[in-house]
């Protein structure tokens, strides 16, 4: 098992429902390739960098997951068709382990 990060900013003008369903989608992702999250850290709705898609902010949530090495693939393969996710990354926290 790896530690790792996975950062995700999802469309701004989702309502409370929908956010919480996207939410639920990506921790039942987590979950079914063998993830366990450590902790989450939802920012919220923040400004963005630059612009994505036309659009200057976004809902951020940073998670923080156990998981083994086959597990990021899997899940960036699925958050790739996600309408509602505009951007992702997950990266492998070597400094934990």
């Amino acid at each position: 098992m790896h530690k790792y990060e996975m950062g995700i900013i999802l469309h701004p003008q989702l309502e409370e429902e929908a956010l919480k369903a996207e939410q639920d989608v990506i921790l039942e992702l987590i979950g079914r390739f063998g993830g366990v999250i450590e902790k989450t850290d939802v920012w919220g709705r923040r400004k963005l960098a630059y612009e994505i898609q036309k659009l200057t902010e976004g809902h951020y949530t940073f998670y923080y997951i156990d998981g083994p090495p086959t597990m990021p693939r899997e899940i960036e393969d699925r958050l790739r068709i996600r309408e509602n996710v505009l951007r992702y990354m997950v990266i492998r926290r070597d400094d934990l382990e």
